[in-house]
């Protein structure tokens, strides 16, 4: 199994301080950040895409948030994850580098409520590599509606982290292997044709 990295896209869901910040322990912080960024080093070097996808809010989007949304209207109401705040910003350790793509939303998923659709498909991207934050937020919505996309899907095992350690695990070894292709990210340069 190989990935062609000209038609690849590393997707680097919410890794800001705000949501990171969600991780009880720093160390576990700071070793995602370290594998996720090692993950966009070895996408790039191959020629592939790294997409960093933020989540952030202007006053617009908290006056769109419905009441009966159970995720967001509490962020809405508190004024939470303003767009400009440096804590929604991507974590210095990810900046975004020339060529990349730099995407804000206002919910879970990455495409939902972005035009990266359909700036992946100028970019002839048909297949996704997933990290980030949270396991049964962003990559869940993520990864399934990528999916009903038709991309080819894979996500990192060691590259993605949830705030609740069982959900995290149910996630990764029993529902989205029904989607994508979980693996680790020591293997991601093998599948890139590094070896």
């Amino acid at each position: 199994m190989t990935i062609d990295p000209a038609h690849t896209a590393l997707l680097v869901l919410d890794c800001q301080p705000a949501v990171l910040a969600a991780l009880p322990e720093e160390g576990d912080r700071e070793a995602l950040l370290g594998r996720v960024a090692g993950a966009a080093a070895e996408v790039r070097a191959a020629g592939g895409t790294v997409v960093q996808v933020r989540v952030g809010f202007t006053e617009a989007d908290w006056a769109a948030v419905p009441d009966a949304n159970k995720s967001f209207a509490p962020l809405a109401r508190h004024r939470a994850v303003h767009h400009e705040d440096p804590a929604a910003a991507v974590h210095e350790r990810l900046a975004p580098r020339d060529g990349d793509i730099l995407v804000r939303k206002t919910r879970y998923g990455g495409l939902s409520t972005t035009d990266l659709d359909a700036q992946l498909r100028e970019r002839g991207i048909t297949t996704l590599v997933v990290a980030g934050l949270s396991t049964g937020g962003a990559v869940l919505s993520t990864v399934l509606d990528a999916a009903d996309r038709d991309y080819r899907l894979f996500v990192l095992s060691d590259g993605v982290a949830d705030p609740d350690e069982e959900v995290h695990e149910v996630l990764l070894q029993r529902v989205l292997p029904s989607r994508a292709d979980v693996v680790g990210t020591a293997e991601l340069r093998s599948l890139l044709g590094g070896g």
